[in-house]
């Protein structure tokens, strides 16, 4: 199924760490031609560098998906270097679980920003491209968080529910132009995305189920791979996973 990738142009957000920078060398392993999107441009760089030195194709530039003008830039760098796009993975992602009671209205902020609008801001920056065109696939990163409300999740399984509603509007919409839609719901991988908790005990609690249950970002570049490899008449609209001892 891999010859469904070789040579698809692939712009991905958050690529410069956990599941982002793994599916990034994943793809390119399979003869993606890479547009890698991040705030960190020494890491985007590196990873560049790596993926040269494999014999890949890849480009980076620094986005901060929350800054509008700067994914349509990261859209644009991918037409204007390799003609087209033919897959967009709206990865880049923020967990901060805090009790409401706590009143971390910041943090809300910051979820929202980031999970949500920067979802929103990737797909209005592709979507031109796409129609024109009339092909391609947008891959959008939910969450175990976007079908279930933990204590202390309530605002992050709300901007990952919202991920879910809007894929779901948006694959309804965008059949006149043959685009393909698909939702990525992970469990537990191991990543850095715990790293933001602030709460000292929910956050050592999240860590210890992490350490006990989380996969591999491998694993998610392979789910990856299978929604980009199907059939063009074949739409993978929904992929949740977890490991196989995740419970929740």
């Amino acid at each position: 199924m891999s010859n469904g990738i070789k040579n698809k142009v692939v712009v991905i957000t958050g690529a410069s760490s956990g599941l982002g920078e793994c599916t990034a060398r994943h793809l390119s392993k399979l003869g993606a031609i890479l547009v890698l999107g991040a705030r960190r441009a020494e890491r985007l760089q590196s990873l560049v560098a790596d993926i040269e030195k494999q014999g890949g194709i890849a480009i980076a530039v620094a986005t901060d998906v929350t800054r509008k003008a700067q994914v349509e830039a990261l859209l644009k760098a991918a037409v204007d270097k390799f003609g087209r796009i033919d897959v967009l993975l709206n990865n880049a992602g923020l967990m901060q679980q805090s009790r409401l009671d706590s009143l971390k209205t910041d943090e809300w902020d910051n979820m929202i920003d980031v999970n949500l609008k920067g979802t929103l801001y990737g797909i209005a920056a592709a979507l031109p491209y796409m129609q024109a065109q009339k092909s391609g696939h947008i891959i959008n990163v939910s969450s175990v968080a976007g079908h279930k409300v933990t204590p202390a999740g309530s605002v992050y399984c709300a901007t990952k529910h919202a991920v879910r509603a809007i894929s779901e509007g948006l694959r309804s919409e965008v059949k006149a132009w043959n685009l393909r839609t698909t939702i990525i719901s992970p469990g537990a991988v191991a990543t850095e995305l715990t790293d933001h908790i602030t709460e000292k005990d929910i956050g050592q609690g999240i860590r210890d189920f992490y350490q006990q249950h989380a996969v591999g970002a491998d694993s998610f570049a392979r789910v990856v791979e299978f929604a980009i490899c199907q059939p063009a008449e074949v739409d993978i609209n929904e992929i949740l996973y977890r490991p196989t001892s995740q419970e929740l």
